[in-house]
């Protein structure tokens, strides 16, 4: 088996490139994921792995065994590289190369004939789309679709805020336009989360094909949505403020949804 011992390893420096840089995962198609319980999703999602990183004074090699089945390129790293390859503060040993998807629009494929869909504009902070996920996971939604992305999927922050559930969902991206018109190809009932014109949320019939658009609390949505929104819906605030954040809203409008279907 291999083993880095050395930071100054010109892998060791591609990978933190990997880390730190969207330009560089776009660039090389491949990104970093970080612990067990995230490397399981990723499995578990179909992800390809490309190559292994353990220190194997946290994970050893067994643990290595139990988790991968079928084990690609396999490096031992010494405490120095792991420190420097690990993205968050708590340890778990384990590291992982994994080859990128595309989300094209025209890729997503829906298993029933009314699906749940959570659309999102133009979210930035990954935390915000960590949450989003790991949301839409719960209430196991057909599909997530980001439109106008404007942060990188496999931005750690992304993959540690979602929980990994950025493995676990059906994702795409694509224009505002584009993903009107792909509503609108599969007969897709849209409910914009919207102060315009709007009627409370629990009053619409969300068990017939439906996308739950949100967007940003500093932005909302952009017209084009509310141009082309079967209706506009709202969370009845009743304390001093007039919005909450995204993921506490998406969540709420989400599983009225699943509630109108029976959680089926």
């Amino acid at each position: 088996m291999k083993e880095i011992v050395s930071t100054n390893n010109a892998f060791v420096k591609q990978l933190v490139q990997l880390k730190d840089k969207s330009r560089e995962r776009k660039k090389s198609g491949t990104f970093l994921i970080e612990g067990q319980r995230e490397i399981q999703l990723a499995i578990k999602g179909g992800y390809e792995l490309e190559t292994v990183l353990f220190f194997s004074e946290l994970f050893s090699k067994e643990q290595l065994d139990d988790l991968i089945y079928e084990q690609p390129n396999t490096i031992e790293i010494s405490k120095e590289v792991y420190q420097k390859l690990a993205h968050r503060g708590t340890t778990e040993g384990i590291l992982a190369v994994a080859k990128s998807r595309n989300h094209l629009i025209e890729n997503l494929r829906f298993g029933n004939n009314s699906p749940l869909v959570l659309v999102v504009e133009a979210p930035e902070k990954p935390g915000n789309i960590g949450a989003l996920l790991r949301t839409a996971d719960a209430a196991k939604a057909d599909a997530v679709i980001i439109a106008n992305q404007k942060t990188d999927l496999y931005n750690p922050n992304i993959i540690r805020s979602s929980v990994g559930c950025v493995f676990t969902n059906q994702i795409a991206t694509g224009t505002t336009q584009e993903i009107i018109s792909f509503l609108k190809s599969k007969c897709i009932n849209i409910y914009c989360a919207a102060l315009q014109a709007s009627v409370d949320y629990h009053t619409q019939d969300f068990t017939k094909p439906t996308a739950i658009v949100v967007g940003t609390e500093a932005t909302g949505l952009s017209n084009e949505w509310i141009e082309h929104s079967t209706q506009n819906i709202i969370i009845p605030m009743q304390g001093e403020i007039d919005s909450m954040n995204v993921s506490v809203a998406a969540g709420i409008l989400i599983f009225e949804a699943k509630r109108q279907r029976n959680f089926k």
